[in-house]
Order: structure tokens, then C-alpha cells, then sequence
């Protein structure tokens, strides 16, 4: 089936194509039909897998078809985790619904408020948002959200992870009871279970979950490495396919900056990415990103999810996560929708307790990237750090000194 095939607007229809968006995802074949006659949905789909288009577009359909005259309230409320989701998402409204009167923004903190009351003021469709600013607007009598037709929960497993379970109760007591509530998640516990039926009524339960949770088109792999030597295979790796686009994720913003400050002592161009950037600054990053003036970003788990790249190309785990489950959302950055991605990973001596963790969690091993000696050793001694790699020194002191030895 295409999306040609729907009864859905023409205006929708001749956007998607324009935007190469042409056969649904699995998860959009099974949500959209369901949203489109008007019934609650709870789907439970791994990242990378195009869920949000599964309710935006059925969404946008609806809200084009039933316009309300003399109504220029808020109809759709779209609740998300975080900042980056809440832009990201809001920008997919806007692109899919480019030709349609539906107006979508995205409401978040970090940034002045008066720009965005006067938004509000000149009458939305569709508010994405996160909790805190929305409830600031709503109590300052900005914010009217009484006659909403639809509610979506997306990626509520880490709203509840983050502590919003209480606003999303809040919620519910402004909103209308008689609405069409969508619910997105990527992971499925006796919490979120409690939560989604909690919100939603006679439900239309939809699961895309293999039995390996990391994405099908992802190809994935570990290579052993010694903790110090990963600048080196990271080094190696990006100027071998200088022109793709990489994220690399790290433990630690502390580690960021260092990796960073690494890749630039030997020429390649990064940026960072965590939690200590402020807001705005963070943005422009990501639209740096995504506009290709830069192609390699290192980042915390920060940018877990939130991210869509579609054409990211591959997905680096400098160091192995502590959760397992966060080496699912990392690799979900790349190999989105019906495109392939790769992931690579570093492990260290130390880190193998967690790959036993994450193979444990995926159900399944990760294929292994045999490292020669011969290869390791070229690795290592072909950086142009220079004076940082110690072992490169050493070995040229021993070689000096006729006193060469095996590191």
C-alpha cells in the first residue's frame, strides 16, 4: 500500500511525495488507518521507525477536513519529554502539513516567553510541546487547551523516566473527556501500561517490536578496544568516510569535551553536544547538524532520541552505555524509517560486563569486528596526534635506543 492509496487530502498526499515520503513504515501502515476513523491508539514501536509520521499524517488530515469556523484555538496537544523532541516534531507537522492551513508550534523553556504568547495569541492548530512551559502560559491565562481534539503522548516511557507522570495527570483534569488520545511508546512496563489506560479508552493496541528491539535495518557491530586507544579508532574511522555523518555518543559530558578537543588536534571537525550547553546554543547545533555544515557530533545520551537525522549514517557508542536500553535509542538515530544504518561500538576490557548487558537485553549477540594485531597496530601509530599518543613515542624511543619491544 502507498500513500497515494488513503483517503486522505490531496494537499497531504502531494507533500508526502514531494518529500519522498511515498510507501508507509510498518508502524504507519498500522496506526494511521485506525487514527483516521477516530479511534484511541496505543502503539508501542522502537525508535527509528517513523512513528511520528504514523500520527502526524492522519493528524494533519483530520484537522484540514473538520475545520471549526470562528474556533482559532489550540486542537491538538502534542506532550513530549523534551525540548529537542518538541522542535523536531513541530518542524514534522510543519513539513508534512506545508500545504495544508494547519498551523503547528512548538512550545518549550530555555527561551524568552513574549515571542511566544504572541504566537499563541494569533491562534494555533497544533501545540508540541513540554510540560513545564505549557503549564507557566496556562497559568499565567495564555494557554487554552479546554477544547482539544486529539492528546498524543509520544515517547512516554521517558516521560515517565523524567518525572512528568504527575503532569500528565494534570493534564487530563484541563482537556477535554470526550477527545481521540494517541499513545507512543517506545518501551512497555506495568507503568507505562497503567499510564496508557489511564488515558485512553477502548484502545487500539499496535506493537512493532521483533525480538530484537535494535532496529532490523541496522547493521551493528562491537570492536575491542583499549579505553585509551578509542580516540585513535574514532580518528581513523571518520577521516576514512570523511563524507558521511556520524554521532558519536559518550558517557560523560566531561568525556565530550575531550573527545572534541581530540579530534580537533588532528583535524577533524566536531562539535559537542550535552546537557551543559545552553538551550538556544543547542539548537543551533543540531540545525548545523542537520544542514551538513557539520557532519560529526559527539554527544551524551542527551541526544538519545529527539534526534531525527534521516540520513544519518552511522552511530558510534565510544563508550558503551550503563542502561542497555539506551543502546537501543542510540543506535535508533540512524537506519530511520525504510533507510539502512550502521552502528559501531568501542568496548574496553572494563566495558565487557556491559555488552554482556546490552546482548543480554537485545536477545541476541553483536556481531564482532576482528581487529588485527598487525591492523591495530597501524591504527595506532598512523594518528596525527602526534606528541599526545605515548605509545607512538615510546616505541620510537625504544626504536632509538635499539630497545624495541612489543606494547
Amino acid at each position: 500500500m502507498k500513500f497515494s492509496d488513503y483517503n486522505i487530502s490531496p494537499l497531504i498526499k502531494d507533500q508526502l511525495e514531494e518529500l519522498g515520503l511515498r510507501k508507509p513504515t510498518d508502524i504507519q501502515f498500522k496506526a494511521i488507518k485506525h487514527i483516521l476513523d477516530g479511534e484511541d491508539v496505543m502503539a508501542v514501536a522502537q525508535t527509528g521507525t517513523g512513528k511520528t509520521a504514523a500520527f502526524v499524517i492522519p493528524v494533519l488530515d483530520s484537522l484540514e477536513r473538520k475545520r471549526h469556523k470562528g474556533y482559532s484555538g489550540i486542537r491538538c496537544l502534542v506532550m513530549v519529554p523534551t525540548r529537542e523532541l518538541a522542535k523536531q516534531i513541530a518542524g514534522v507537522f510543519r513539513d508534512i502539513g506545508k500545504r495544508t492551513s494547519v498551523k503547528t508550534f512548538g512550545l518549550y523553556g530555555g527561551v524568552e516567553q513574549e515571542q511566544q504568547i504572541r504566537t499563541l495569541n494569533n491562534g494555533i492548530d497544533v501545540l508540541v510541546t513540554t510540560p513545564g512551559r505549557m503549564f507557566d502560559l496556562i497559568s499565567q491565562g495564555h494557554l487554552d487547551i479546554t477544547k482539544l481534539e486529539f492528546l498524543v503522548l509520544d515517547e512516554a516511557d521517558l516521560m515517565l523516566d523524567l518525572g512528568f507522570m504527575k503532569d500528565i495527570e494534570d493534564v487530563l483534569k484541563h482537556i477535554p473527556k470526550k477527545r481521540q488520545t494517541l499513545f507512543f511508546t517506545a518501551t512497555i512496563t506495568k507503568k507505562i501500561k497503567s499510564l496508557a489506560y489511564s488515558v485512553v479508552r477502548e484502545a487500539i493496541r499496535i506493537q512493532i517490536s521483533p525480538k530484537n528491539p535494535v532496529a532490523k535495518n541496522i547493521d551493528h557491530a562491537v570492536a575491542f578496544v583499549e579505553m585509551d586507544d578509542k580516540r585513535f579508532f574514532l580518528e581513523n574511522i571518520l577521516k576514512e568516510y570523511d563524507d558521511r555523518k556520524f554521532i558519536v555518543f559518550a558517557r560523560t559530558k566531561v568525556r565530550v569535551e575531550r573527545i572534541v578537543a581530540a579530534m580537533e588536534r588532528v583535524g577533524v571537525k566536531t562539535e559537542a553536544m550535552h546537557g551543559g550547553i545552553e538551550q538556544k546554543d543547542r539548537f543551533a547545533i543540531f540545525d548545523r547538524f542537520r544542514g551538513g555544515e557539520n557532519n560529526v557530533l559527539i554527544t551524551t545520551d542527551v541526544a538519545a532520541r529527539g534526534i531525527d537525522i534521516p540520513t544519518m549514517d552511522y552511530v558510534i557508542n565510544y563508550d558503551l552505555p550503563d542502561d542497555p536500553e539506551n543502546y537501543v535509542h542510540r543506535c535508533g538515530r540512524t537506519g530511520r524509517g525504510n533507510r539502512r544504518g550502521q552502528a559501531m561500538s568501542f568496548c574496553s576490557p572494563d566495558e565487557i560486563p556491559l555488552l554482556s548487558a546490552i546482548e543480554e537485553y537485545t536477545g541476541e549477540e553483536i556481531d564482532q569486528y576482528e581487529i588485527s594485531k598487525d591492523d591495530y597496530r597501524e591504527i595506532l601509530f598512523g594518528t596525527d596526534e602526534g606528541g599526545y599518543n605515548w605509545k607512538r613515542l615510546i616505541e620510537k624511543d625504544n626504536k632509538e635506543n635499539g630497545t624495541e619491544d612489543e606494547w
